[in-house]
């Protein structure tokens, strides 16, 4: 039986980013489930009175120049920061709900992980993110229109307070047995525990 692991994440998250990409990876080297757990980065931080990385100068500068292209070419997947940077991801998050809802999740998250972060697309505009899902061959319209209702609205808060409930203070974070990891350059104790298993 494959390992569960729960991924909680935002797409205006770098960091996220390489997490979802180096996962991806593990799952095809040992026996993995990752179960993606979408929430509102903005909301965690303003449950936990945490803030992103890159509210302080020197820090963001030292992770977007140095220690993210680092570890993209250490898991060899591309990386491009963001000019648009930072965005609102709060329908793209809604957007991803509703990719789960009408099974088409990982297509979803692959296109606007991609024009996110190696297109540099602007995903706060819905124009371009109704241009990137028809590309990527999913039902733009639908998509978007299930991400507006109210239930899907409702479950993304839900499911951000879900989060801080369980200690996510910021993202990427994952649980697994019994474990939780903050922090993509902490994917290592993952695949050490996977090898183990």
């Amino acid at each position: 039986m494959p390992a569960q692991l729960d991924f909680y994440f935002d797409f205006g998250s770098p960091t996220a980013y390489l997490a979802y990409r180096r996962l991806r990876q593990l799952a095809g080297q040992y026996p993995l489930q990752v179960n993606y757990h979408p929430m509102l980065l903005g909301g965690v931080f303003k449950a936990t009175g945490n803030n992103s990385p890159v509210a302080v100068p020197a820090k963001g500068k030292y992770m977007l120049e140095q220690d993210l292209p680092r570890f993209a070419r250490r898991y060899g997947v591309p990386l491009e920061f963001n000019p648009h940077f930072p965005i609102n991801t709060l329908n793209l998050m809604r957007g991803a709900i509703a990719a789960q809802q009408l099974d088409c999740f990982e297509q979803y998250a692959d296109a606007v992980y991609t024009a996110f972060w190696v297109q540099r697309e602007n995903m706060g505009e819905p124009e371009v993110v109704g241009t990137v899902l028809a590309a990527a061959g999913l039902d733009a319209a639908a998509l978007l229109q299930r991400a507006q209702e109210p239930a899907v609205k409702a479950q993304l808060v839900s499911d951000t307070e879900e989060a801080v409930a369980r200690g996510v203070f910021g993202a990427p974070t994952m649980f697994m047995n019994g474990q939780m990891y903050f922090g993509q350059d902490r994917l290592d104790f993952i695949e050490e525990a996977l090898a183990n298993e």
